[in-house]
């Protein structure tokens, strides 16, 4: 059990680590296009895709920086005793905190699950997500890219005068929220290491 809990927080921590170290990059993205935005609102005709661009870059940089950033430790955290505790003291502390972070996760996975849902066309009153992808599963296994494509309904778009999809940005909050809630888990394998004194 404990070589399938060690290799489990390394595999997290190595994908979180590599995608993280990528996505610190993602502020030059940002500031590109928010460079852009203000060069054409000033010399030449102001551009509708560069607010939401780097609204959907903001959200690519946050959520999927978010891993890393709690393999880190770097989130905000109050020291007014913490800092003065023992290893052990802390673990125990970290353990309680991280229950409180999974299922504020969990919460937030399952509301982007759902977001995404109606993204790619599932009706608003459907208030089960899970049975909405089972069917593009089973329509894309049994008709390939038709049998997908029956499945989608009308795509929602962005209020906005560009009009953009709105799934990709969803997805990329799935895919981010899920991989918080795997370092979560990570977080808490550690800790209970650390309270039973075994390395990890």
């Amino acid at each position: 059990m404990q070589r399938i809990v060690s290799t489990y927080v390394r595999v997290v921590d190595k994908v979180n680590y590599r995608l993280g170290r990528i996505m610190m990059y993602g502020i030059f993205v940002m500031i590109g296009v928010l460079l852009w935005s203000s060069f054409s609102k000033t010399f030449a005709l102001p551009s509708l895709w560069t607010l939401e661009i780097a609204q959907f870059s903001m959200v690519a940089y946050y959520i999927l920086g978010g891993p890393y950033s709690i393999q880190l430790g770097a989130n905000v955290r109050m020291d007014l005793f913490y800092g003065d505790w023992n290893t052990r003291k802390k673990a125990w502390f970290d353990a309680f905190t991280v229950f409180v972070l999974i299922f504020y996760l969990s919460v937030l996975l399952y509301g982007a699950l759902e977001s995404t849902a109606y993204s790619l066309g599932a009706p608003w009153d459907r208030t089960e997500p899970f049975s909405f992808y089972w069917h593009l599963l089973v329509g894309f296994t049994t008709g390939g890219v038709e049998g997908f494509n029956e499945v989608l309904g009308r795509l929602e778009l962005s209020a906005t005068p560009w009009r953009p999809y709105m799934w990709p940005v969803k997805v990329i909050m799935v895919f981010g929220f899920f991989l918080m809630l795997l370092q979560a888990i990570s977080e808490l394998a550690k800790d209970i290491a650390t309270i039973k004194g075994i390395k990890l």
